[in-house]
């Protein structure tokens, strides 16, 4: 599995994760949902993202986004 889907996958957990919490525990676990929707947005125009540094220094096979 390379960086980029990777990167897709953990998103998409948390996005539902916080989705869950929101509307079972409190509200506020909305804004994890809001981080992480205007992390993809920035890292689609900057090619920036933590976890794809974190993800090619761990050895991970680079993909075409995050190469």
């Amino acid at each position: 599995m390379t960086i980029d889907r990777l990167v897709l996958a953990f998103a998409g957990v948390v996005v539902l994760v916080s989705v869950g919490l929101g509307l079972w525990a409190s509200p506020w676990w909305f804004a994890l949902t809001v981080f992480v929707g205007a992390n993809l947005l920035q890292s689609a125009f900057t090619g920036f993202c933590p976890l794809a540094i974190v993800l090619k220094r761990l050895g991970v096979k680079a993909g075409p986004a995050f190469g």
